[in-house]
């Protein structure tokens, strides 16, 4: 990926320029796409003219045909780029990309300053000041009182000469921000020997050595495998060759001046490919370097003239007034002479470093590209450089802006603290723009305007829109909203359902001794089971209405063995397969801790088959003597079936039957209860008797005939 980024652009680069070549009309080989930048070295040769020395090959030749393309293409981007770099260095420093709209920018501003600075305007801004002078001298703070009327003479003294021209300081040859220029040009000039202070002067100097040893010589080297101008004949032999624009007379020149090494060598070959590759990288460094350095030096100019801007409303109203406004002032008038500052600095920082490279590149002795490698580094480290002294410069403005307002407020000598206006610049080391505290304050205002219920409103009833889930959350929150109707009313109805659980259980409960006896408590649990109570929701019931953990688990435990252990025969009655499980998981459970809670259960179930066996109606005619016969028979299932057949059981009456039944349940329910109120061994009998004979007169095959229950 990398090898095609720096063979693709640049090459790119190289097609278009070539393809610009040929509609000119100045030279043969120059590039006309940055001719119009008008970048020379040193010998006063253009960069656009410069050409690559050698055989182009032929068709007998392919092989030197490619490598002549390739190195020609590296070539043609690698003077594109270098050409690029330079120039913006060169326009951001003399600003003519200003000149654009300084004239237009001036004239808006100046009709602005007039339509604002108003009679009425300036009395009500004087009047406002005035009123905070009577009020320190009523409250005793005679000391701000006289420094409140020194400010205000300040700012109407110099309030019409700022706002008859405000853009005067920003764009005028005369302001400090080209004064600032002019110094940082100067002292540029003197780090790199120049004696001319003018700045045109000294800024074509520049660029002519950042041409020398960006462009020149790095394209000797690659080309002939030395420098060239190392004898001053063949210097000017290699210009007056790269002005015209001929190659071959290059070659025959440098011949004649007895460079001999540079003929031989003029031949294309494999590693002049690598060495491009090299300067490409490093000429990229360079551009980057220079939009960085231009960038920071356009921003500083338009710093100066947004802050002269602000002022215009500081001089006509917010200068009269105490406190934030006259803050917002002196910051605006601090700044502009920051962004001097700043134009200063990164001129004076440009020169050290053009010496820094210049004296790297005289010391190299012909080893051009390794010591471009080196400036490369050197650039990267100067783009870190930078941006920490555009912090450093930051802070310090605003720390200046904020003592200045600081004295002007009154505040004591020495004393620390914020000015009123300056927000969080109060000059230490985490204020000022660029420092950790000033991210940290952006983020909080970010946050701040995210959370703001008026953004919310904004953005289509969106909370915090710049969260990721925002819009789902959204979604939700509105499902939510509409359905909070319907689940309030299903939350009441919940509440009541809860509440008709609880008075179940206590009246269900209180029937049978209330719910601290086992019977109460079983009997609330089978009710509140039959009207269909949730599983999970009948522990907290039960203990609602007053039960302990432990009898709860002991009854539901007995309850659950009976459901379990029931016979479910098609042909069999369920209350009586109920009673006959729980009967006898009573008789396996005596002794155990849950014994009370399996009698209880045993208690419930033979009362629901009581409650569901059948009497036999009014005045029926009963067959006693068949009575008489299965009462003798019934503790035993084959005495039973021998002596009464299937025929018997379906001949005699319904009622005969029913009898029988009714007789069986009401038995049992009295022996269950009497085992629960005195669980001893001889109930415990009688209840396995008891369950015996109902076993035996559940017919549960059709061959039996009918049973007891069976209508």
């Amino acid at each position: 990926m990398l090898v095609a980024i720096l063979t693709v652009f640049p090459g790119g680069l190289g097609a278009v320029a070539m393809a610009q070549d040929g509609a000119g009309g100045s030279a043969p080989n120059r590039m006309d796409g940055v001719a119009w930048m008008n970048i020379r070295d040193s010998a006063g040769v253009q960069l656009a003219d410069y050409t690559f020395v050698g055989a182009r090959g032929s068709l007998l030749d392919p092989g030197a045909t490619v490598v002549w393309t390739l190195i020609g293409l590296e070539f043609v981007g690698y003077m594109v780029i270098v050409t690029t770099a330079i120039w913006f260095i060169g326009y951001a420093l003399s600003f003519a990309w200003l000149d654009l709209f300084a004239g237009a920018l001036q004239g808006a501003v100046n009709a602005f300053a007039d339509q604002l600075a108003t009679p009425a305007v300036l009395i009500t801004a004087v009047s406002i000041g005035a009123f905070f002078v009577a009020w320190f001298t009523v409250r005793g703070f005679h000391s701000k009182a006289v420094i409140q009327i020194l400010t205000m003479l300040v700012v109407a003294v110099l309030g019409p000469l700022f706002l008859a021209s405000p853009l005067a300081g920003a764009l005028g040859s005369d302001g400090p921000l080209a004064r600032g220029r002019d110094l940082g040009m100067a002292v540029a000039a003197g780090l790199n020997g120049a004696d001319s202070r003018n700045p045109d002067q000294v800024l074509s100097t520049l660029q002519g050595d950042m041409a020398d040893n960006f462009a020149r010589r790095p394209v000797q080297v690659w080309n002939f495998g030395h420098i060239v101008d190392d004898r001053s004949a063949c210097a000017a032999a290699w210009s007056a060759g790269m002005t015209a624009g001929d190659p071959e007379r290059t070659q025959r020149e440098l011949g004649a001046c007895g460079d001999t090494a540079a003929v031989t060598s003029a031949h294309p070959h494999i590693g002049q490919i690598g060495t491009g590759l090299v300067l490409l990288v490093s000429a990229a460094v360079l551009l980057l370097f220079a939009v960085v350095l231009s960038l920071r030096l356009m921003r500083a100019a338009l710093d100066a003239v947004y802050q002269a801007i602000m002022a215009v409303f500081g001089f006509v109203a917010g200068g009269f007034v105490y406190g934030p406004t006259q803050s917002f002032l002196i910051r605006n008038l601090v700044n502009s002479g920051i962004a001097a500052a700043r134009m200063c600095a990164y001129t004076v920082f440009v020169g050290i470093y053009l010496v820094l490279l210049g004296n790297i590149f005289h010391q190299a002795r012909g080893q051009v590209v390794a010591v471009i490698v080196i400036a490369a580094v050197v650039e990267i480290v100067a783009i870190f450089q930078m941006g920490r002294l555009s912090k450093s410069l930051t802070r310090g403005s605003t720390w200046a802006a904020n003592r200045f307002a600081l004295a002007i407020q009154g505040a004591p000598a020495g004393s620390g603290g914020t000015a009123l206006g300056m927000g969080g610049a109060g000059g230490g080391r985490g204020s000022g723009g660029g420092s950790g505290m000033g991210t940290i304050a952006s983020l909080a205002a970010l946050n701040t305007v995210n959370a703001s219920p008026l953004t919310a409103w904004l953005l289509g009833r969106t909370s915090n829109p710049l969260s990721p889930l925002a819009f789902g959350r959204m979604r939700n929150d509105r499902a939510n909203i509409a359905s909070a109707a319907a689940r309030l009313e299903s939350h009441r109805w919940r509440a009541m359902g809860r509440q008709n659980w609880r008075l179940l259980a206590r009246q269900e409960a209180a029937a049978w001794g209330g719910i601290d006896t086992e019977l109460g408590l079983n009997r609330a649990l089978k009710h509140l089971d039959n009207n269909r109570v949730p599983a999970e929701m009948l522990p907290a019931v039960l203990l609602d209405a007053g039960a302990s953990h432990e009898r709860i688990h002991n009854h539901m435990r007995a309850r659950q063995t009976r459901t379990d252990t029931r016979f479910r025969h098609p042909y069999g009655f369920p209350p009586l397969q109920k009673a006959v499980a729980a009967g006898n998981a009573v008789l396996n459970h005596a002794g155990t801790d849950a014994e009370m809670a399996f009698a209880a259960q045993a208690v419930s179930d033979a009362d629901s088959l009581a409650r569901h066996t059948l009497a036999p109606a009014p005045g029926a005619r009963l067959d006693h003597a068949f009575i008489a016969r299965v009462q003798q028979h019934w503790d035993s299932d084959r005495a039973l079936r021998a002596n009464i057949g299937p025929g018997e059981w379906d001949r005699v009456g319904r009622d005969t039957r029913t009898a029988i039944a009714h007789q069986l349940a009401t038995e049992h329910l009295a022996t269950a209860r009497a085992y629960s109120d005195s669980p001893t061994a001889g109930r415990r009998g009688e209840l396995a008797a008891s369950l015996k004979r109902l076993s035996n007169l559940d017919h549960t095959l059709p061959e039996f005939g009918l049973d007891p229950w069976d209508l």
